[in-house]
């Protein structure tokens, strides 16, 4: 069997969680199947990997055209291909067409909604609508939707309800635990201006409404003041938001010490050595199909602060590998919590909770560590994801 991935982020173009997930699919995948990477971006060196750049005569277009002119740049390489699978809206029409012309099934993988993600609308504009348009065109057509968690696939069924909730299968994300482990570094601590004697909340996420870092950074207020905040967060989606955090990133520096925000891409090991270090990590999402970070900070050893929003419930066992956080949220596809001020003052609460009490933390890290190895490996989740391929394609009667 052939199986053609389609998607925008692949090593060493990586900027999210949709990356990690497509890159250890592949590599896991790639032990019992022939998968041929189609990629946007840089040319690649990786056998059965190709890369397509945005077509010269769209280079001065709207993002969202430059996305479907690449697109179509893929479409005809795929011939040859039993099943095409895409990865986000960005690769899902290239995996919607490849399907109609080659007579083939398409997989989706459901990273995240455009329904509910509308503030993408400040970074895209009419680009937002664009790409909603081609993720409801692909969902409908689609032979199969895989759902990263059972909160993502009631999310699915609930933005598209046309969908034959049959074709909706749940494949959570995974962690390689062999690569991100505990890792101790004093001399990067001490270079990254955290000290490990003191305790820590951690933060590792880009700066979009989706994260939550702005109800966190007012949580922090309350913290006790002998905590540290390491925020490890970049790649801001708009310069508001961005605007937004520096205001109020300095509004902590001037009034506690301990403040570190860290707005570079760091390298495994340096991020595993600050999870290692982290008395708790912190998930605030108002918006998470799953939370890959939450596996890689539980697989560090961290017991994990997040949210009762989309898939972190059942990454995330509360009082066992750390602590949830209840969110009521409004019902209008933002996430914004129906009580601002009542969740800020929730997640305070419950890092204090945890970030006091460093014997207790102690062990959810622990237990986080070994539910990470157990219950989320890749080769579980590249057996499941290839007997999907083989129901679609009868390879499995």
């Amino acid at each position: 069997m052939r199986v053609d991935i389609v998607t925008k982020e692949y090593p060493p173009e990586i900027y999210g969680g949709a990356g990690v997930h497509v890159t250890e699919l592949v590599r896991a995948l790639r032990s019992t199947i022939d998968v041929r990477v189609r990629a946007f971006g840089a040319p690649r060196e990786e056998e059965g990997t190709t890369a397509y750049a945005v077509p010269g005569e769209l280079a001065a277009a709207n993002g969202a055209l430059q996305t479907l002119g690449t697109d179509l740049e893929i479409v005809p390489d795929v011939a040859g291909a039993d099943v095409v699978h895409s990865h986000t809206w960005y690769a899902n029409f290239a995996g919607h067409l490849a399907s109609l012309l080659h007579g083939i099934p398409h997989v989706v993988t459901a990273h995240s909604l455009e329904p509910l993600r509308p503030w993408k609308a400040e970074q895209l504009g009419g680009g937002y609508a664009v790409s909603s348009y081609i993720e409801k065109t692909a969902y409908e057509g689609a032979a199969a939707i895989v759902a990263v968690s059972e909160g993502m696939r009631a999310d699915i069924l609930r933005s598209y309800p046309e969908l034959d909730p049959g074709k909706v299968h749940v494949i959570y994300n995974g962690i390689d635990t062999e690569a991100w482990h505990p890792v101790d570094d004093a001399a990067f601590l001490a270079e990254a201006g955290i000290d490990p004697t003191r305790p820590s909340v951690v933060f590792v996420g880009r700066i979009t409404r989706q994260k939550g870092l702005p109800y966190l950074l007012r949580a922090a207020e309350q913290l006790p003041p002998e905590v540290q905040l390491v925020l490890c967060a970049g790649a801001p989606d708009t310069p508001e938001i961005l605007a937004e955090v520096e205001c109020l990133v300095r509004g902590l520096q001037a009034t506690r010490e301990g403040v570190v925000w860290i707005d570079r891409l760091l390298p495994r090991h340096e991020l595993c050595a600050i999870l290692t270090a982290a008395t708790t990590f912190v998930c605030p999402s108002v918006y998470e199909p799953l939370g890959i970070v939450n596996l890689e900070a539980m697989a560090c050893g961290a017991a994990v602060v997040g949210t009762t929003t989309g898939g972190i419930p059942e990454v995330v066992a509360d009082g066992v590998t750390g602590r949830l956080v209840p969110i009521e949220q409004v019902q209008d596809g933002t996430g914004t919590p129906v009580d601002p001020q009542r969740f800020v003052d929730d997640l305070a609460r419950v890092l204090t909770e945890v970030v006091t009490d460093p014997g207790r933390a102690a062990a959810y890290g622990q237990a986080g560590r070994s539910r990470a190895v157990e219950e989320f490996g890749w080769d579980r989740i590249a057996a499941q994801t290839a007997a999907l391929y083989a129901g679609l394609t009868g390879a499995g009667r």
